[in-house]
């Protein structure tokens, strides 16, 4: 499964069975609970109303009844104690609060509980066909409770037992003329018999029953059969859901799959050797984003290694040199007849050794520079006594040159103090004064400024300069300016790439222009505080 798109879909497929298996167990327990609270409201009024009338009985009054309305109405009712019952708890608290409770025994038949009297004696009755028996029982209960009342109280004290008795259907006093029944039927009902009428949409019963010796028709309903929820609704729902599901994800997994497979060739590419290979940066989401890192750690690896082999072609040009001296300086000793020739070729020497000791120690620094941020530790470092400690060290080495520096500008009531590595700061500035002190003709000049929370320090020269289009360039490795500053003037071409890297770790940038003196002028520009 190598695919993204497959990972996630067969991920939100099992996420989607799990749902669906969930499902399919909630909607049993969903249609178990609404089956219960449909036997109870219509077995609710009806019990409540026997339940009621056997309470003020006596117990042979009791008998006759239960054996009346059991063989009129084809329900087996019976008259138990509740401690005799396997009720629990919760539903002992049901029974006491006057509610009916109802115990699915079948399909269609339940066991119907409802409390008699404080002694918690329970009215029981077994139910086959709950709907149409509760119906016939509920027409011949409540006939028999309204024919005890004159003909135009009726209505009222049908709207009192339903309010009171909590029947859970619609009950009404209509007449003949008004019910909703074709001929056959209002001829049924006006000969006393009980008729059930199918609503027109089929999905409801109406029971119509005459009341003697009245123009009313007691109506009761519509009486609504129970449909549960079909668990095929689920499965046709879930799999509408997969299937959309599913094709929304392969839309859009395809296209982040197309783009994670352009970056793995060119990953590829790379590391068959291909460096300038690069992966399609669109976006800004995460891939793009990770395709813009990686083409910048391409891009830094390609010039890594550009660097390094032009060190290596630099630094093999640069050893012949003095590797050349010293060899013929070797070969003069041998010749040298008077100690004053041989001392002459041995200082030679030495200054070949002592360059060549100079360009290791160039190379070495430049390579721990350039491989990344050295442990570096900003202190509070004085520019005026920088400046002069640089003067004073690289002064001596061209006489002829007058090296100053003109008083550094700072915002008033402020030292000039910034917040630098000390060490590394002394390199960079030691590198450019060193840098102008040989190409300068007559003088090399330094300052500092300090505005807006950054410092800026300058060294002029009145050299030949360095030209616009090489203002980029001239902080590369091993570069020098055969136009402007020769090869003759000594050098490796390492002391600006120093210097860069420098001020980049103190979060600056070296610049190089023109100099008002005429030649090139070589800037470091960093912030004052190393925290802002």
């Amino acid at each position: 499964m190598n695919s993204i798109f497959l990972r996630i879909y067969g991920g939100m497929l099992a996420a989607l069975v799990l749902v669906a298996l969930l499902g399919v167990v909630t909607l049993n327990l969903v249609n178990d609970v609404r089956a219960e609270q449909y036997r109870e409201r219509l077995a609710r009024g009806t019990f409540r109303l026997m339940a009621d009338n056997l309470q003020p009985m006596s117990d042979v009054e009791r008998r006759r009844a239960l054996a009346l309305w059991s063989r009129l109405l084809g329900i087996p009712l019976e008259l138990r104690a509740a401690e005799g019952e396997p009720l629990d708890g919760r539903q002992r608290s049901r029974l006491d609060q006057g509610q009916v409770l109802v115990e699915q025994t079948g399909p269609h038949a339940a066991r119907i509980y409802s409390q008699v009297d404080p002694q918690r004696r329970l009215l029981t009755g077994e139910v086959q066909q709950v709907s149409e028996q509760l119906a016939r029982a509920t027409v011949y209960l409540l006939i028999d409770e309204l024919v005890r009342y004159p003909v135009e109280e009726q209505p009222r004290r049908l709207a009192a037992l339903k309010h009171a008795k909590r029947f859970g259907f619609d009950l009404s006093l209509v007449r003949l003329e008004h019910a909703d029944l074709d001929a056959d039927q209002r001829r049924r009902v006006d000969e006393g018999d009980t008729v059930m009428a199918l609503s027109k949409r089929g999905d409801a019963i109406r029971v119509f029953a005459g009341i003697v010796e009245t123009p009313w028709v007691l109506e009761i309903g519509p009486l609504y059969q129970m449909n549960p929820y079909p668990p095929q609704l689920l499965v046709l729902i879930g799999a509408l859901g997969l299937s959309l599901i599913g094709l929304t994800v392969y839309l859009l997994v395809r296209r982040l799959e197309r783009r994670l497979q352009a970056l793995e060739s060119a990953a590829t590419e790379i590391a068959s050797g291909r460096l300038e290979a690069r992966a399609p940066a669109r976006g800004a989401d995460s891939v793009g984003r990770l395709a813009s890192t990686f083409n910048a750690m391409a891009e830094h690896l390609q010039r890594s290694l550009s660097i390094q082999r032009e060190m290596v072609r630099a630094v093999s040009h640069e050893l012949r040199t003095p590797v050349a001296r010293l060899r013929f300086g070797l070969e003069m000793i041998a010749d040298a007849d008077t100690p004053v020739a041989r001392r002459k070729y041995m200082d030679g020497m030495d200054h070949d050794i002592q360059d060549l000791d100079r360009l290791v120690d160039e190379m070495l620094t430049y390579a721990r520079l350039e491989q990344g941020s050295p442990a570096l530790e900003f202190l509070p470092l004085e520019l005026d006594a920088l400046l002069d400690q640089v003067i004073a060290e690289l002064a001596p080495l061209r006489p002829a040159v007058r090296l100053e520096r003109v008083p550094g500008e700072a915002p008033q009531g402020e030292a000039g103090v910034v917040e630098a590595a000390p060490r590394y700061l002394h390199r960079a500035l030691q590198n450019l004064v060193s840098n102008a002190l040989r190409y300068a003709e007559s003088q090399v000049r330094l300052s500092y400024r300090i505005e807006e929370g950054r410092c800026r320090i300058d060294v002029d020269d009145d050299g030949p300069g360095v030209p616009e289009d090489a203002w980029e360039r001239v902080f590369s490795p091993f570069l020098r300016l055969d136009d402007s500053r020769t090869r003759d003037s000594g050098g490796h071409g390492l002391g600006l790439s120093i210097v860069r890297r420098i001020v980049y770790w103190h979060g600056g940038r070296a610049l190089v222009g023109r100099s008002d003196l005429g030649g090139a002028r070589f800037s470091l520009v960093w912030p004052c505080r190393q925290d802002d």
